[in-house]
């Protein structure tokens, strides 16, 4: 075996990106404040090629060096937009037609194994603060909660590994290419 050259690889141009047909997927984060994690997420958007990614709240916007630390310029090529208030920015989505997910535990939560993104449909992923989780009036608006299975200890993952073990099982799942 021997590694890629990163000439190897046929990535797409910046243009050819914005261009391209998107997974219709969008990631609604409520409240993340760790600049890391927002740069981490666009940079798992970009990989799995999604509509966007929608900041609300605390959560941070670029430009900024830290977003742009993990981002590696993913912040550049995907689409995004902020909203102060979450819950509005939801509202907004499922007008659109966008079946609202948040990833939380709760009561009568999915597990990730068991869910099924659909073809045809268009998903609107709520990640949360990285202590509080998804607010609750998200997940009362929420059509449903998706759980990430764990055996550990610790009661939750990253919120950047989280995105990134569910944004995949979507992106498996409803692939337009």
């Amino acid at each position: 075996m021997r590694k890629l050259k990163v000439t190897e690889l046929g990535r797409l141009t910046p243009e050819e990106y914005r261009a391209s047909e998107k997974l219709p997927v969008v990631v609604v984060l409520d409240e993340v404040r760790s600049l890391n994690n927002v740069g981490s997420v666009f940079r798992t958007a970009d990989a799995f090629r999604l509509e966007g990614v929608w900041l609300c709240g605390i959560t941070a916007t670029p430009p900024h060096a830290e977003i742009h630390k993990t981002a590696l310029g993913a912040e550049e090529t995907v689409e995004w937009r902020y909203e102060k208030d979450t819950l509005e920015a939801v509202e907004e989505l499922r007008r659109e037609g966008y079946v609202i997910c948040a990833l939380e535990q709760a009561e009568g939560s999915l597990s990730l194994d068991r869910f099924r993104p659909e073809r045809g449909r268009k998903y609107a992923v709520v990640i949360g603060h990285e202590v509080k989780g998804v607010s609750q009036r998200v997940v009362d608006r929420s059509d449903v909660c998706i759980e990430i299975p764990q055996r550990g200890t610790k009661h939750s993952l990253n919120v950047s590994v989280a995105a990134g073990i569910v944004l995949w099982e979507f992106f498996k799942g409803v692939d337009p290419v």
